[in-house]
């Protein structure tokens, strides 16, 4: 898929994320104790090293682009996702499956959200711009 320049990097950083939500998966599926403590450190620390910087890239930038276009249903969407995310990566603090497998699921819906409908989005709304 094409993307605007402005908005590689970021679907870049969403491969990453895929992985993350796929090992998720598998750990909290297993109901391996260690596997399941192993992942929610990992996704402790990947959140705060690397989505949560994402996030905040995508709220400041095309979050802001698609309100100013007045794509108000793909921004409250992607924000509560932020928000459910945000939250999911507190609770895993105190790694269980429930909540391993809640943010794996979430976080790959929420990628696929992004690169099918906000990105594309941002891209015909950036198009109309430099027309």
């Amino acid at each position: 898929m094409k993307r605007h320049p402005e908005l590689l990097q970021l679907s870049r950083e969403h491969y990453g994320a895929l992985k993350l939500a796929r090992d998720a998966r598998r750990s909290a599926e297993s109901e391996e104790a260690s596997a399941v403590r192993a992942l929610a450190q990992r996704v402790v620390q990947t959140f705060a090293a690397e989505l949560d910087p994402h996030f905040c890239v995508e709220e400041q930038g095309i979050l802001v682009l698609l309100a100013q276009a007045g794509q108000h249903a793909l921004v409250a969407r992607t924000l509560a996702d932020h928000a459910e995310l945000r939250r999911l990566a507190e609770v895993l603090a105190t790694p269980d499956a429930d909540s391993l497998l809640r943010f794996a699921d979430l976080l790959g819906a929420h990628v696929r959200f992004e690169e099918r409908e906000v990105f594309e989005a941002a891209q015909a709304v950036r198009a109309l711009d430099t027309a």
